[in-house]
């Protein structure tokens, strides 16, 4: 059956016979920024189950393009993995900010480079089964080099890459992150002019 549901993920009339609906809710766990629920949920058959899921605030990641035609990474440690991770630069929005501000804020933070131009690709989400969280995707470019203000406690290390290079990490299983992943399927397709970006100056 060919999936109906719009562009946009909301639910048309065509996919009501797949919905679950809330009967009751509890928060068994409220964190520093992440919140845990058990949810009861009335099945499409009328029975009855339980929803575990993680409660995130959203996120960005941002696919960011030097003037060589390089590309911005990271490598860094990722306790509940235990391994050291080579991923886009990508942080969580605090309340309140915009997407596009949080995604200048994360990559100068980070990385130190500011860009002279944006586009927001499009959105991914990473753990469908279990959280709310999503990422929405963005390129930059015009980049200019300035210094890095980690948080308390990050430490990560600043790399380039060619986007071939790092094509090749994603198919040997070097590079894991679902997020990167998705964004070197993005940056494959804008290079080749499969997909299409719209690009706006980044502002005051």
């Amino acid at each position: 059956m060919t999936p109906m549901s719009a562009p946009d993920g909301k639910i048309g009339k065509q996919d009501a016979h797949l919905l679950e609906t809330q009967a009751s809710s509890e928060k068994i766990l409220k964190g520093h920024f992440l919140q845990v629920f058990r949810d009861t949920v009335t099945l499409p058959d009328g029975k009855h189950t339980t929803r575990e899921y993680v409660v995130h605030p959203g996120a960005v990641m941002i696919v960011a393009l030097l003037d060589d035609g390089k590309v911005v990474l990271e490598r860094q440690y990722r306790y509940p993995v235990q391994a050291v991770m080579i991923e886009f630069p990508a942080g969580k929005l605090d309340a309140g900010e915009s997407s596009l501000a949080c995604a200048q804020r994360e990559l100068r933070e980070e990385t130190g480079y500011t860009a002279r131009e944006w586009a927001r690709a499009g959105v991914l989400h990473p753990v469908i089964s279990y959280s709310t969280e999503f990422i929405d995707i963005w390129f930059a470019r015009g980049l200019t080099l300035g210094e890095r203000k980690l948080d308390a406690g990050e430490f990560l290390d600043v790399f380039t890459a060619t986007p071939a290079e790092l094509l090749g990490w994603c198919g040997n299983g070097q590079v894991t992150d679902a997020k990167t992943l998705t964004g070197m399927l993005w940056l494959q397709n804008m290079l080749s002019g499969a997909w299409t970006l719209e690009w706006q100056a980044a502002g005051p």
